[in-house]
Formats: C-alpha cells, sequence, structure tokens
C-alpha cells in the first residue's frame, strides 16, 4: 500500500526522536554563576572556619548562595543570580589571604538522572561561555643561548676524547667561545670541532693567555634554532592544554614569535596561568670532584633549603626532553615522588654516565624561568619593563648506587600537588624555549551570557520565519514541515552534546543557515507533489512521487555543501572550524528529519487513506 512505512521504521524514527530529546534536555538547564576559589600554590585548602565567614560575609551583603561545593584545593561558591558574582568576587577575596585565587565560574546544573545517562549540555566556545586569553612570546634569545650551552657541552666531551686541553667556555650572544693554552692546541680543536659541528663560523682570536676560538651561529642556523623554539613550544603547550581537559581550547602561532592560547570555560586563571605558563625543566648533574677545575663546575642552592648549595659539573648528562613519560607516586615513608621513563637516547646517555661513577652523587636540578616587572621613568612617563630571570635548584642529591637506565625516580618534593604538576610538565615536554606572559585577557561569564541571548534571538527570529513562510506557503504540509524543522532542531543540539562540539557564535550562525537549508528538501517535494497533482495524478501516488522523485535533487544538494563544510573544518581553525561542524551535523539531521519524519507523519495521518482533497 502506497505511503505506509512499516512498523520498525516507525519504531526507528521514534526511538531516534527519544534519544535526541534526552540528550537535548541538559541544554535547558543554564549554568549556575559561581565564584571559584582556589589556592594559587596548588597546596592549600579551605577549613570549615574559613568556608562559614565567607558565608555569613556573603549573608550580610544579602547575596543569596545556592550552595557550597568543597574541592581539593579550594571551593565553589553557587549563586542565585549573575548580577551577584562580581559583588560576591570582591566579598570573597577580602575573606582569603594571598594563598588563593578567587575567580568568577559557571558551574553545571544538569540533573543527576540525566548525568547517569551519560547526558551533558554543550560546549560552549570563548565568546559565549567566557574564558582566559593569554598571549605568550618566545624568548628567542634564550632558545639560542640554550642551543650553544648544548653545543659546548657536547664540544667539551669531544675535546676530551682527543686529549685537547681547554682553559675556558664563553658564550656572548651567537658566539661560543673557547680559550686553549697555545694557537697549536686551538688549531687542533677547531680541526676536531669543525668536522662534527658545520653550523658555526670560526675565527681565530687573541687573548691575554692563550688562544681562543669564536664559533658563531650561521644566520641560516639561528633562523632554524628559533623556527623549532616556536614550534616545539607550539606542541608543548598543546599537550598541556590537554592535560587540563578543556574543550575546544585554541593554541595557534601568532607572528615570528608569539603564541595565542585561548581556553574557554576557565576562570581560574591561577591555576591555568600556573599550568600553562610553567616553564620548569629538569638537568640531571652529575657532583663536582674536589679537583675538578672552577671553570667546569657551578654552585646551586637547594630548592627547599637555600642555605645548602652543592657542587655541580656544568655539563648535563641529560636533561626533561628526553623523559617519555612521567606518573606521581609515594616512597616507603609515604612522600611524594615522579617515577620517570626515559627515551631511548636518555636511557643510553643516563646508563654510559652512571655506569662509570657509581659511588659518586648525582643531582636533579629543577630550572624555572620567569619575569618580574618594574615601572621605571622614560621621558616623564612610567613605563613598565619586563625583566627575565632564572631560578636553578636543586630538587635531591643522591649517591649513584648502580647504572641507571630508562627507569628511575625523583624525590625531595614538596608536595604531592608539586608533584603532580612536575609529572604533567615532563609529560606533555620541555620547552624549547622560555616563555612570558605578554597579554592576559578574561572573558567574564556575564558577556558570554549576552553573546548566548543575542544567538538565541536570532535562532527564534530565522525559524520564526521559516515557520510561517511554510505554513502561508504550502498550508497543512506547511505544518508537517515545521514539526520536523523543530524535531531536526533538536536532533541537531542532541548530536552537538553528544559529540562533545563546542559551540560559538560562528556555530550559532551555522544553526540558523541549518534551519534555513532544512526546509529546502521539503520545498522541493511539495513542489513535486504540486506538479503531480496538476497533472492530474491520484493523491496518493502524487504523495508517493513527490518523496521519491525529488529525493535525488535533494541528495545533490546536500552532499555538495556537506562538502564544502568538510573543506572548511579540514583547513580551517576556531570558529571556523566551529561553523563548518554546526553546518554539517544540520545537514545530516536535516536530510533525516526532512524526509524520514515529515514522510512518517504523513503517512500517519492520510497514508493509505482516501483523500478528496490536499491542503498543500
Amino acid at each position: 500500500m502506497l505511503n505506509r512505512y512499516p512498523l520498525w521504521k516507525y519504531l526507528l524514527i521514534l526511538f531516534v526522536i527519544v534519544v535526541g530529546l534526552i540528550y537535548a534536555l541538559p541544554n535547558l538547564y543554564p549554568e549556575d554563576p559561581a565564584v571559584q576559589i582556589s589556592s594559587a600554590r596548588g597546596d592549600a585548602t579551605l577549613d570549615d572556619g574559613q568556608l562559614e565567614r565567607i558565608r555569613n560575609a556573603l549573608g550580610k551583603a544579602d547575596i543569596p548562595i545556592e550552595r557550597i561545593d568543597t574541592q581539593p584545593n579550594g571551593a565553589l561558591i553557587r549563586l542565585a543570580s549573575g548580577d551577584d558574582q562580581l559583588k560576591a568576587r570582591q566579598i570573597v577575596a577580602g575573606q582569603v589571604n594571598d594563598d588563593y585565587t578567587v575567580a568568577l565560574n559557571l558551574a553545571e546544573s544538569t540533573p543527576a538522572w540525566l548525568e547517569s545517562l551519560g547526558a551533558s549540555p554543550m560546549n560552549l566556545g570563548l565568546d559565549l561561555r567566557g574564558g582566559v586569553h593569554f598571549a605568550l612570546e618566545v624568548d628567542m634569545d634564550a632558545a639560542i643561548e640554550q642551543r650553544l650551552q648544548v653545543n659546548a657541552s657536547a664540544i667539551r666531551e669531544a675535546l676530551r676524547d682527543a686529549r685537547i686541553r681547554y682553559r675556558d667556555t664563553q658564550i656572548d650572544g651567537r658566539t661560543l667561545s673557547f680559550t686553549f693554552a697555545s694557537a697549536e692546541d686551538r688549531a687542533k680543536a677547531r680541526d676536531v670541532i669543525s668536522r662534527q659541528f658545520p653550523d658555526f663560523q670560526y675565527a681565530d682570536q687573541a687573548a691575554e693567555r692563550g688562544a681562543t676560538l669564536a664559533m658563531t651561529l650561521t644566520p641560516k642556523k639561528v633562523q632554524e634554532i628559533q623556527d623549532y623554539a616556536v614550534e616545539q613550544n607550539l606542541t608543548t603547550l598543546r599537550n598541556r592544554v590537554n592535560e587540563l581537559g578543556v574543550a575546544e581550547p585554541l593554541v595557534q602561532r601568532q607572528g615570528p614569535n608569539r603564541i595565542v592560547v585561548e581556553l574557554p570555560g576557565v576562570q581560574d586563571t591561577a591555576a591555568a596561568k600556573r599550568v600553562v605558563g610553567a616553564t620548569a625543566n629538569l638537568e640531571f648533574r652529575l657532583a663536582a670532584r674536589p679537583d675538578t677545575p672552577d671553570s667546569q663546575t657551578e654552585t646551586l642552592p637547594f630548592r627547599n633549603d637555600q642555605q645548602r648549595t652543592a657542587r655541580l659539573m656544568r655539563d648535563v648528562i641529560i636533561t626533561g626532553e628526553n623523559v617519555s613519560s612521567a606518573s606521581v607516586g609515594f616512597d616507603q615513608n609515604g612522600r611524594p615522588q615522579v617515577n620517570i621513563n626515559l627515551d631511548g637516547t636518555g636511557g643510553t646517555l643516563m646508563n654510559r654516565a652512571t655506569r662509570s661513577n657509581i659511588g659518586r652523587s648525582m643531582a636533579v636540578v629543577y630550572i624555572d624561568n620567569k619575569t618580574r616587572t618594574r615601572t621605571v621613568m622614560e621621558n616623564g612617563k612610567a613605563v613598565e619593563k619586563r625583566d627575565n630571570y632564572t631560578e636553578r635548584g636543586i630538587i635531591s642529591l643522591a649517591t649513584i648506587q648502580s647504572a641507571l637506565g630508562n627507569r628511575f625516580r625523583i624525590t625531595g618534593l614538596d608536595s604531592p600537588t608539586e608533584a603532580k604538576e612536575l609529572a604533567l610538565l615532563l609529560r606533555s615536554g620541555s620547552l624549547a624555549a622560555p616563555i612570558y606572559f605578554v597579554a592576559e585577557r578574561t572573558i567574564g561569564p556575564s558577556l558570554g551570557a549576552k553573546n548566548i541571548e543575542r544567538g538565541i534571538h536570532s535562532v527564534e527570529i530565522g525559524m520564526l520565519l521559516v515557520v510561517a513562510f511554510m505554513l502561508i506557503r504550502y498550508r497543512a504540509f506547511g505544518l508537517v514541515a515545521n514539526l520536523a524543522l523543530g524535531i531536526n532542531l533538536v536532533l541537531l543540539v542532541a548530536a552537538l552534546s553528544l559529540l562533545g562540539a563546542t559551540l560559538t557564535l560562528p556555530g550559532i550562525a551555522g544553526i540558523v543557515l541549518t534551519l534555513g537549508m532544512a526546509v529546502d528538501a521539503n520545498v522541493l517535494i511539495y513542489e513535486r507533489i504540486r506538479e503531480e497533482l496538476r497533472a492530474k495524478m491520484p493523491i496518493q501516488q502524487a504523495i508517493h512521487a513527490g518523496y521519491e522523485r525529488a529525493f535525488t535533487s535533494i541528495f545533490d544538494g546536500n552532499i555538495t555543501t556537506l562538502l564544502v563544510a568538510v573543506i572548511l573544518f579540514s583547513i580551517g581553525t576556531g570558529p571556523v572550524k566551529g561553523f563548518a561542524v554546526t553546518l554539517s551535523l544540520g545537514i545530516l539531521t536535516s536530510m533525516f528529519t526532512a524526509i524520514m519524519v515529515s514522510r512518517a507523519i504523513v503517512n500517519l495521518t492520510i497514508g493509505g487513506k482516501p483523500v478528496k482533497k490536499l491542503w498543500i
């Protein structure tokens, strides 16, 4: 019989609609405005007394509290209104000390029964949910200096292997200089070094005592080092952001030496800054012997006790770049430690260094590049100057009991939080050069709420115009198309929520475009039905022919648009990808609703029944 679906097809359509409703429902529960209290260091905790003082202070200011959720290193205060957020933030900040950071946040309010089904609202982008925007600058001079230090260590080893004595090593800008006892030693050294290090321009220089060989990096090599530093830092920052679990973050290069990081939904800038901007790295060095020349050693303090120092070799065995994985654990005394796995090169170097130095001490050096800002007067105006500096401290100094390989552990850490963050930084990879924050912007949830309100209004207006047009143009069949359009919107929202896609303002534009395009298929079907009716075809046959014969045109039109959306997604970034995702999903859901759902409605209402006149 014409225009009748088998039972399984009706059940399939009903199942898809019900699932779509369930997974679209969480988006009807708006996030609660909240104030986030978190430890600035990562290891401080709030006690009941502090929370009670905060509750009383907010009560005196007539700011209603929904509830307070305690967290491992802070608390989340849910408020009844977004208008109270800024006021509450100021009050809470006055109740805690500098060990805590107070930030605006949004907290999910999805019912427990929906969460048990894995249903959650759509992820919102930076422009809708708010978040943090960082601009970081890569220290190119430090990148070159670090590469020269690595080369200096390798050259010293090559000279020792060749039994050529040297007196001193200096790094000045892009130049690495070695001083030798005589010009004859310098000539031998130049012959050895130039074969292994072709990226230098060599020059002989006079010295007060002895002879100096100056090696300057070529411009091509300098550019290569700088490009590598930015690209490696990009990779490392992406890994760190992924460890934070932020949905759809943006990490991209900007200009020759800058990187932009956007973290939607993150209002706790202290935690984000501590992980993203951390420049920590590790160096493993042998302790110096008593008879080692001062030029080959360096005295460093212990990180947790500045009064204690140790004299170490300048040569580095391995750095954090050789770490392939890192995890947190505890020693037999319950103190935190980091378990380290090295890559093949790191394991070989570590084994070689420890195998011949059993009984000698080895230090783990923690290196952190920092920035301090000072205000100076220039031309009568106060100008902020940024000074970059490096802190080096010994985490542990232990005696080598046996040859080490690819696995060992680091102890001497202050807290489990510090061990966790160190393991995270080592897992995500070390930075090829220090990075410094040059700009920081927080987009508050209130601004995101305004953007969401405008986006919803645009969807409502677009949908109302389409609904009105279809009702006026196609009457009863227009009502069928509008029902299918509403189901299409529900399914699209459910698909975005299920896939964890991030909705941005361009994504909302994609939804509005989808609503307009969704009825195109119905227009083609209905116009085809009209043509068949004008050709005096029976009503049931005309409906059947309209759906069957319009399918090819509908498929061709949508597949070309889908291909364009796929191309946009593959070559686009950030907002362009968000637009492409919503457009692609919208095409798929509109094909389903316009062809199957609308036809199911028509089949259930008039399919197989005698119809004298068709309102279309």
